[in-house]
């Protein structure tokens, strides 16, 4: 659905040159989450677990010598559209090494997407002060057995990994 759903919407905005990833929609549907799961939206602090009330999202970005995660602030006040633009924006000046500290510094949780470069699976590594990051991987097309039927559907796998000092492995 959510294929369909960025097909008609990038239909749309062609006349404005934007384009919306997937991973623009997986931004937005994790920072709702934070918010529905708020003990999931922590950090560490000296010798403290912060929670936070917003949820400011890291995105992974890779670089020649590395990798920066730049964040999108507040995802969870922002539609799809405007975290789009502000990704493109974060990763441009990562890329041009223009960002500044208070861009990929803190944060309360990381997204990492490997997606595009045809990775289906992956466990991605926490980036201390977070207590979390997701995994995505690309999408695949799956035969699956729906009411009786065989039907053919998009599928992606994501992997979760939180450091069970802040974030309560049943939760």
């Amino acid at each position: 659905a959510i294929i369909s759903l960025r097909a008609q919407l990038n239909n749309a905005l062609k006349d404005r040159g934007q384009k919306l990833s997937l991973n623009d929609f997986l931004i937005r549907a994790v920072a709702l989450s934070l918010m529905e799961e708020p003990e999931v939206n922590v950090s560490f602090a000296d010798n403290a677990i912060l929670q936070h009330h917003h949820a400011d999202i890291g995105i992974a970005v890779a670089l020649p010598d590395g990798l920066i995660t730049p964040i999108v602030k507040r995802a969870n006040e922002k539609s799809v559209q405007d975290i789009s633009t502000e990704i493109a924006s974060l990763a441009k000046r990562a890329a041009d090494r223009r960002l500044k500290p208070s861009e990929y510094e803190g944060g309360s949780f990381s997204v990492s997407n490997l997606g595009m470069f045809d990775i289906e699976h992956f466990t991605a590594v926490i980036n201390p002060p977070q207590a979390a990051i997701l995994a995505v991987g690309g999408t695949r097309e799956r035969l699956m057995r729906r009411d009786g039927e065989i039907i053919s559907q998009q599928e992606m796998q994501v992997t979760l990994s939180c450091d069970h000092r802040a974030v309560n492995g049943a939760t």
